[in-house]
């Protein structure tokens, strides 16, 4: 197996990683500006094998993704803000079956229908629950065309393995951007990493010859319902253990930490290198998981008395996750614009040699 070196935006590594990683059902309805997803998806996921469908409302592609999960398919959908809001009974449903899917979120600026330029103010949505019931997704939030690459691959493994969705969350600019990247390919044949129907011994894919498996988030005995709850707390702890995910710059000796994610974690990494020339020591703290949190490096590098700039393309949401995790050791700012505004690192440079000086 090799790499083979392409120009892609966003949006199609997205659907190329889906259907490389082995997807092999997808539903979606087209909205603005991940159209791109649904279009590529169109096109080749028939011609890998698989089932496309453009589903005649957000409502009915998740639930369409819910019964592919059932059947052991490896399933995915995706929309823009307005959209995932529509979806999100379904995806309440999929953590109650305990199903695996990736749903991808290009986020669109807001409330309401908004407009269709980038931020990131979808985050309370994505990392705490967003449809009814104690119930976590887990939300990757990648920052290059590479990476939605790459960790759209990992998520319909990570997916698999806890038995839960995976939101893949992006903004308009990731999604819309071109860039290079490598993507796996063996010869003229793109490779896909699992095939397309895995064995899965919950899935609901006919029973001759083995008892009976039952898929569904319904529990009216007096008890199981609290029961699965407790099963998925566990879960959900093992996931906080074991799978939170960051990428640090000058962590160890900064001053100030500037803590940023996606597309905002670019504009901050130009402003770091902006204030290292200035000769004041910043840093960058970059989530990647976003569900869960990388709390732990944030109690590791607050032990020290330093400052933390929060950036972020909403009005302050992933802000609340750093003071929790901070928990009061430190000083935590916030620097935000949403509906549709993109911070300049000149903005966030200004902001953060600020409150070095007013030390």
């Amino acid at each position: 197996m090799g790499r083979e070196k392409v120009l892609m935006p966003g949006n199609e590594a997205i659907a190329q990683a889906a259907l490389d990683a082995g997807c092999r059902f997808y539903a979606g309805y087209p909205i603005t500006p991940q159209n791109e997803i649904i279009a590529y998806m169109a096109l080749h996921m028939p011609l890998a094998g698989g089932v496309f469908i453009q589903s005649e409302s957000e409502l009915a592609a998740i639930n369409m993704v819910l019964g592919a999960s059932a059947c052991g398919v490896r399933a995915m959908t995706s929309s823009s803000s307005p959209g995932i809001s529509l979806m999100q009974e379904g995806i309440s449903y999929l953590a109650g079956a305990q199903l695996p899917a990736v749903i991808v979120n290009i986020m669109r600026a807001g409330p309401g229908l908004g407009n269709i330029w980038p931020a990131q103010s979808d985050y309370f949505q994505a990392v705490k629950g967003g449809g009814h019931g104690d119930y976590h997704c887990m939300v990757i939030a990648p920052s290059t065309v590479q990476e939605a690459y790459d960790w759209t691959i990992k998520a319909f493994g990570l997916a698999d393995k806890y038995r839960l969705p995976v939101i893949i969350l992006g903004d308009g600019m990731l999604g819309q951007m071109m860039e290079p990247l490598f993507v796996a390919h063996d010869g003229d044949k793109r490779i896909t990493n699992h095939e397309p129907r895995i064995t899965k011994s919950w899935a609901a894919t006919g029973c001759k010859g083995r008892p009976a498996n039952v898929v569904k988030s319904f529990r009216l005995q007096m008890g199981d319902l609290e029961q699965l709850n407790e099963e998925l707390q566990e879960k959900y702890s093992r996931i906080k253990a074991k799978e939170q995910i960051a990428q640090g710059l000058f962590l160890d000796d900064a001053d100030i930490i500037l803590v940023a994610y996606g597309t905002m974690a670019r504009m901050a990494k130009d402003a770091v290198n902006a204030l290292r020339d200035q000769g004041l020591k910043a840093g960058l703290l970059r989530p990647i998981s976003l569900w869960p949190f990388p709390v732990d490096i944030l109690k590791q590098i607050t032990k020290k008395p330093i400052k933390i700039l929060v950036v972020e393309m909403s009005y302050g949401q992933m802000v609340e996750d750093v003071k929790l995790a901070v928990n009061g050791r430190v000083e935590v700012d916030f620097l935000g614009r949403s509906g549709g505004g993109i911070l300049s690192p000149e903005e966030i440079t200004a902001k953060a040699k600020g409150l070095l000086e007013n030390e």
